[in-house]
């Protein structure tokens, strides 16, 4: 049965929409790319001052990759005495309080098991050193304990922060990108994220997004919220869309370090899920504070609700209306829809996954390229990643739907990968 004007079935007609707000919507995107392969990376002036810092870790059961970060802060190509390093260990059952001590740290512990989950051991642990430190410290890193920094990573940070910016953002890189495809996939999402979006974001005056760890912000604006007030499954989502609708710049700045990516696919899908279901929450807590600060001019805005929607909500409406649309078609023997426009329907959705694919596959391709230096991984694993990323990409679609639906809470990520910068940057000779 045809209800289209154009004699289309209506799926196909619904498929050819959503597709089209897709590519208006992230156009800009493609615009990035381009100023990013015109431009290069962004160039910072040298600061004037250094300034002293706070680095902070939450750690849960990481006695494995404690050690490792923490050394690799102490001996940060900068004046030590510049530095201090805390760990809150966090309701552990293991080592991760002596092995954070042994090198170095300053170890708070803490067993509040009513309160989980990192937000609210930043809330406790800034909160605590403001008290017992007062104003020496100008700013926070916020790392994770699987991550190993490079050695003049707080320099080119405190380039950034003496620049005038209060909050700011780094390279995301991976000290496993060889482990698997699911590493590998997640690995290059986030080398895209640095290179063509906030580093563009940039060079281009925006403001850029904050993303799990490595990023500073400045005691004063912890002071001024008196802790750490943003506690939904994705606070580093929730912090960039407040910091975007407050008009608080987000800088970068291109230090790297390194993270630890899942291994398996079970392990991704639950970090995934939990991403999500933030980005779901935050979307449903900030979307219309976001589209007043959209009508305002601000383009920051406007790119923050595209992190946070509506890629996942279309995707979501995209898949419950065809799929419903198939089964009520079948059952209806010809009322609803024809075999013939069935099968039109079908091919319709096989053409958007293909197209997905392929946009995937090009987006993985064009940042395996250019950022080809950063990927310190075996040749085999970087060519058959560019065929699995755009797999890993389209995962997202069943956890976008399962993620609306579900109750979600966090869980804390394992880590083992127990490797320092110089392990990491061998991996490079290897393949």
């Amino acid at each position: 049965m045809q209800f289209s004007l154009t004699g289309t079935p209506p799926i196909v007609v619904f498929n050819n929409l959503i597709g089209a707000l897709f590519g208006i919507a992230y156009f800009y995107q493609i615009i990035y790319i381009i100023i990013s392969l015109l431009r290069g990376n962004v160039s910072l002036p040298k600061a004037r001052v250094r300034h002293r810092y706070a680095y902070f870790i939450a750690a849960h059961n990481e006695e494995a990759v404690i050690a490792n970060l923490v050394e690799s802060i102490l001996t940060q190509d900068y004046p030590a005495e510049l530095i201090d390093c805390f760990v809150v260990a966090d309701a552990c059952t293991d080592q991760t309080a002596e092995r954070a001590r042994e090198a170095g740290a300053i170890v708070y512990e803490r067993n509040d098991l009513a309160r989980k989950g990192k937000s609210w051991v930043m809330d406790y642990g800034f909160d605590r050193i403001l008290n017992e430190y007062g104003d020496v410290h100008e700013g926070f890193f916020v790392m994770d304990a699987d991550n190993v920094l490079s050695p003049n990573y707080t320099e080119i940070m405190n380039d950034a922060f003496d620049a005038g910016y209060l909050v700011c953002t780094s390279y995301r890189n991976s000290k496993n990108f060889d482990s698997s495809w699911i590493s590998a996939g997640s690995a290059l999402w986030y080398l895209r994220e640095a290179r063509f979006l906030n580093n563009v974001r940039m060079m281009n005056g925006t403001s850029c997004a904050i993303s799990g760890s490595g990023w500073l912000v400045s005691s004063k604006i912890v002071r001024g919220m008196h802790g750490w007030d943003f506690h939904t499954l994705t606070e580093d989502i929730q912090f960039s869309t407040f910091c975007s609708i407050h008009n608080i710049q987000i800088g970068y700045a291109p230090a790297e370090f390194f993270d630890e990516q899942p291994v398996t696919f079970k392990a991704s899908w639950v970090q995934r899920m939990r991403w999500t279901k933030g980005f779901y929450q935050i979307f449903f807590s900030y979307g219309t504070s976001l589209l007043r600060a959209i009508t305002a001019r601000r383009f920051a805005a406007y790119d923050m609700l595209m992190t946070i929607a509506p890629g996942i909500l279309l995707t979501l409406l995209s898949a419950s209306v065809n799929l419903s649309y198939f089964v009520i078609g079948s059952l209806s023997h010809g009322f609803i829809a024809t075999a013939s426009e069935l099968h039109m329907a079908t091919g319709s959705l096989v053409m958007l996954v293909i197209g997905a694919y392929v946009t995937f596959f090009l987006m993985g391709l064009l940042t395996t390229i250019v950022e080809r230096e950063h990927i310190h991984a075996s040749r085999s694993r970087i060519v058959t990643n560019l065929f699995t990323f755009p797999i890993f990409m389209l995962t997202y679609v069943p956890i976008g739907v399962i993620a609306f639906f579900k109750k979600v809470e966090w869980v804390p990520t394992k880590h083992e990968i127990a490797v320092n910068f110089d392990d990491v940057i061998g991996t490079a000779s290897q393949g």
